[in-house]
């Protein structure tokens, strides 16, 4: 593998407050490292994870969605007390082209889409689901496909597509190895913790899904003009976005955080399993300790409303790289303790 000198990666550089951090003093609010990667930090505390919404109640605000859709959502529930006892730094935003591009040209690190020559997906406006046989909304996988191409133009400041779960933890061990700090993935208690950032409601927003248009890039009029079959599914009105949007175009919850909801799905560490929150622990829940895919979050840029609520919980393998999925990073507290 293929390394370049940089010692300024072991270099953490504090925006806020430019001072030394004493024993015992207050942790510093927001962190950048090397890479360009800006961390909030999340203090602990205790939150209501998953929703036990009925599809009676969900029809009320979801009227054009099917009703086997709104049944569907039985892995959310049941809505259980969770303990959140140590801070941590989360990514202020999604991981972006321009830092994953840093990552794999001192790394030497291969993408799974380009390593095993098969490429992602991307989108293309001849492609047509209905004349294919899995029906799917994107081509691929195919080698035009990767995280430097997702069929729609992309600069620095958007969030970095079609990686794989294999690809968000290979980021996260290399700056783990060069800074000598702890990186990894969110787990899925610790990602809804922060998306809610207190707020009870479906969305940190509130409760109706048209609040999106203001926290959000998710499927909107400007989205469904390349999907006109799922106009209905749109939301009334426009973000500005047809496809991604730069990391922080919207506004933030209120940890601090953007596009917690919209843009990019983001990766989280988790085995999914369907049954696990009627046994999880309620301090710290880890992740269940085996299963066959894992747990995506947030919905995206091509994302319905209902599937972009905070509690909503996706899955894919961990070779699987999308023209809708990115990452978000975790970054420990040193000596966090509860």
């Amino acid at each position: 593998m293929r390394r370049l000198a940089l010692p300024s990666l072991l270099a953490f550089t504090l925006l806020l407050p430019a001072c030394s951090v004493l024993p015992n003093a207050p942790l510093p609010q927001v962190m950048e490292n090397a890479l360009g990667m800006k961390f909030v930090l999340i203090p602990g505390g205790e939150f209501l994870m998953g929703s036990d919404e009925s599809p009676d109640a969900l029809a009320k605000d979801y009227p054009r969605y099917e009703r086997q859709r709104l049944a569907e959502l039985v892995d959310e529930a049941p809505v259980h007390r969770v303990r959140i006892t140590r801070p941590f730094f989360l990514g202020q935003h999604e991981v972006t082209v321009g830092q994953f591009r840093k990552f794999l040209e001192a790394s030497g690190y291969t993408p799974e889409s380009v390593a095993d020559g098969t490429g992602g997906y991307g989108y293309n406006a001849d492609y047509d689901p209905s004349k294919t046989q899995g029906g799917d909304a994107f081509e691929g996988r195919d080698p035009r496909y990767s995280w430097r191409n997702p069929g729609f133009a992309q600069d620095d400041t958007h969030p970095v597509l079609n990686v794989t779960w294999n690809d968000a933890v290979a980021l996260t061990r290399w700056l783990s190895q060069h800074e000598g700090k702890t990186y990894r993935l969110p787990t899925e208690a610790e990602w809804e913790y922060a998306c809610r950032a207190g707020s009870p409601s479906r969305y940190s927003s509130g409760n109706d899904p048209q609040s999106l248009l203001q926290t959000a890039n998710t499927f909107d009029a400007d989205a469904a003009q390349n999907w006109p079959a799922w106009q209905p599914y749109a939301l009334e009105g426009h973000d500005g976005y047809a496809f991604t949007a730069p990391v922080g175009s919207f506004k933030a919850n209120a940890f601090g955080l953007h596009d917690m909801l919209g843009n990019a799905w983001e990766w989280v560490a988790d085995w999914h399993d369907e049954a696990y929150y009627a046994r999880s622990p309620v301090n710290d829940p880890p992740e269940p300790d085996a299963g066959n895919v894992r747990v995506r979050r947030g919905g995206s840029w091509h994302t319905w409303s209902l599937y972009a609520r905070c509690s909503y919980r996706n899955w894919n393998s961990a070779q699987t790289r999308y023209t809708l999925v990115g990452m978000r990073l975790l970054r420990e507290v040193d000596g966090a303790a509860p």
